[in-house]
């Protein structure tokens, strides 16, 4: 048996779903995703950070909003500041295949691998108990007047005296981090860096997302960096 990987990850942006069509006419729901590209902005060690990991960056930031600072570390792996910056924790042996500079795409997926994507969910705003928790509501019969889209009793008399922590009440709703699992690659179009997910993911078109492997499925271990595009040559000297 091969031995799975779960600690690689891409950063990308949400593009929609679409649907696609196999060999025996099945029509099967998909989400595109632009997967990278990904340049390796730091590698993090545990003699200088404490820790093991890489650092990520995707989709370049307006040259008017880069700050300094932002400039700087950029400037460090011969690229662009980035707008969507994350870290994916690494083993000491794993983080050894990275380059500062490097560049990683979908290229590094394939066709079959289990993957889990998070993302932003889309916000709702305020909603009440039968949008937000599926409650059944109250009858439309039998004498049932303005209440019919409450939730009913939260608590009870001088005991306990109070309504427990965690009742589900109406609320703000969506516009939080959610991880959907387990899904599979259905295409991959390298030209475009982009990777069609069967199934829908978290957030709005435009969203920014991960996707890695999957802690459930994972799929076989590779060396990743092995087919990342090289680091970007060092500016020339004027």
């Amino acid at each position: 048996m091969s031995e799975k990987s779960n600690s690689f990850l891409l950063l990308g942006k949400k593009i929609g779903m679409t649907q696609i069509f196999k060999e025996d006419g099945t029509i099967v729901p998909v989400t595109a995703v632009e997967v990278g590209p990904n340049v390796v902005l730091q590698k993090k060690t545990l003699a200088t950070d404490g820790y093991s990991a890489v650092q990520l960056g995707f989709d370049d930031k307006k040259k008017q909003r880069v700050l300094k600072p932002e400039a700087g570390h950029a400037t460090k792996a011969k690229t662009e500041a980035k707008r969507f910056v994350r870290e994916v924790r690494l083993t000491a042996q794993e983080i050894e295949s990275y380059e500062v500079g490097q560049v990683l795409t979908a290229a590094n997926f394939q066709v079959g691998d289990r993957v889990d994507v998070g993302g932003i969910s889309i916000g709702k705003g305020f909603q009440g108990v039968m949008k937000r928790h599926g409650f059944a509501g109250f009858p439309a019969s039998h004498g049932t007047h303005e209440f019919f889209r409450h939730g009913g009793s939260i608590g009870n008399r001088s005991k306990p005296g109070k309504v427990f922590k965690n009742k589900r009440m109406a609320g703000h709703m969506g516009a939080e981090k959610i991880t959907t699992q387990n899904l599979t690659i259905e295409a991959i179009e390298a030209d475009k860096n982009i990777v069609l997910v069967r199934g829908s993911v978290p957030g709005h078109k435009g969203g920014y997302v991960t996707i890695k492997a999957s802690v459930k499925g994972g799929f076989a271990k590779r060396d990743f960096a092995a087919t990342a595009a090289p680091a970007a040559e060092a500016p020339a000297a004027e």
